[in-house]
């Protein structure tokens, strides 16, 4: 489709400096649209529902199956925030994020714990390990999205 670059009315300086705002405008959208958010959960279902829906809303989605996985990936891709179920095989949800909450390098990347454990010690647990959030499964997609655009606000 061709784009149609006349624009009546305004002089030739002021339609290149709403086209260059426009380009500005769509660039830093683009930035944002950008941040990127790992996955760590061994439920293939929810994995993909939550990459989906994130990915509609423009972030970036990497994914992990295993604990094991999802630390290596942490580190390796210094994701903007990270999603992250407890009961996983190989190493556990509370360990990886003690883990990267005692680590300088990974310490300010944003963990939202995302776990079906909805007892009250579990959820003081994943606090006491530097958890940023707890949101329990099963979960409403629109407080999910809200809880990672407050936290990457920050």
């Amino acid at each position: 489709m061709e784009e149609n670059t006349e624009i009546t009315g305004v002089g030739a300086e002021q339609a290149v400096a709403v086209q260059e705002t426009a380009s500005d405008e769509m660039a830093t959208k683009a930035d944002e649209e950008a941040q990127k958010i790992l996955i760590v959960d061994d439920t293939e279902d929810i994995v993909k529902l939550v990459k989906m829906y994130l990915e509609h809303h423009h972030y970036e989605v990497i994914t992990a199956y295993d604990g094991q996985e999802g630390l290596d990936k942490a580190k390796a891709e210094s994701p903007d925030l990270i999603i992250l179920d407890l009961m996983l095989p190989r190493i556990n949800g509370y360990k990886i994020c003690g883990l990267l909450k005692r680590d300088s390098r990974y310490s300010k990347i944003p963990i939202v714990i995302f776990s079906a454990k909805t007892q009250e010690r579990d959820i003081k647990l994943g606090g006491d390990v530097g958890a940023d959030a707890y949101l329990t499964k099963p979960f409403e997609p629109d407080v999910l999205l809200s809880k990672i655009k407050e936290l990457l606000v920050r």
